[in-house]
C-alpha cells in the first residue's frame, strides 16, 4: 500500500459532521458521490401532461358520444318519416290487400288525393292516373310503411 496516512488528530469532525447527514433519506438530494440522482420533479409538468391526457380521453369519449347521438337521432327522423307516410298511405285509397314486404307505389292525384299502387311509374303506359309520383314503399310487419324511392 502506498499512500499517505491520515492523521486522525488533523481531522476537524465538527466540520466534517456538517458534510454527514443522519437520516439521508429524507434529504431532496444524494448525500454522497455513490448515491443514485434525484431530480427534482416539476409538478407543473406532471399536472399538465395529466391534465393534457384527462382533456384528450374525454375529447374522445364525446366525439363517441356524440356519434352515437347523431346515430340515434338519424333513426329517429327515419322512424318519424316512416310514421308521417305510413299515415299518408292509410289515408289513401287502397284497392287491393297489401302484403308484408312487398313493395308499393303512392301516388298523388291532380285532385290532391293520395292512391296506393302496385304499378311502378316507369310501368304506366300513356294513360297515367296520378299527377305525382310520390313514393315507392315496402309493408313492414309492423304495419308501418319503408321509404324506398322518394319523389323529393
Amino acid at each position: 500500500m502506498s499512500g499517505k496516512k491520515i492523521n486522525i488528530e488533523e481531522l476537524d469532525l465538527e466540520r466534517m459532521k456538517e458534510k454527514v447527514s443522519e437520516n439521508p433519506a429524507t434529504l431532496p438530494y444524494a448525500h454522497h458521490s455513490g448515491s443514485a440522482i434525484i431530480k427534482p420533479e416539476d409538478q407543473g409538468k406532471i399536472t399538465g401532461r395529466a391534465v393534457a391526457a384527462m382533456h384528450s380521453q374525454t375529447d374522445m369519449q364525446m366525439a363517441q358520444i356524440y356519434q352515437q347521438m347523431k346515430l340515434l337521432a338519424e333513426q329517429a327522423e327515419k322512424i318519424k318519416a316512416r310514421v308521417e307516410v305510413s299515415e299518408r298511405i292509410y289515408q289513401a285509397a287502397i284497392g287491393f290487400e297489401p302484403l308484408i314486404n312487398h313493395v308499393y307505389f303512392l301516388y298523388q292525384k291532380a285532385d290532391g288525393t293520395d292512391f296506393l299502387s302496385l304499378i311502378a311509374p316507369e310501368e304506366w303506359g300513356r294513360k297515367k292516373d296520378w299527377a305525382n309520383f310520390v313514393a315507392e314503399v315496402r309493408l313492414l310487419a309492423d304495419h308501418t310503411w319503408e321509404i324506398i324511392r322518394e319523389n323529393v
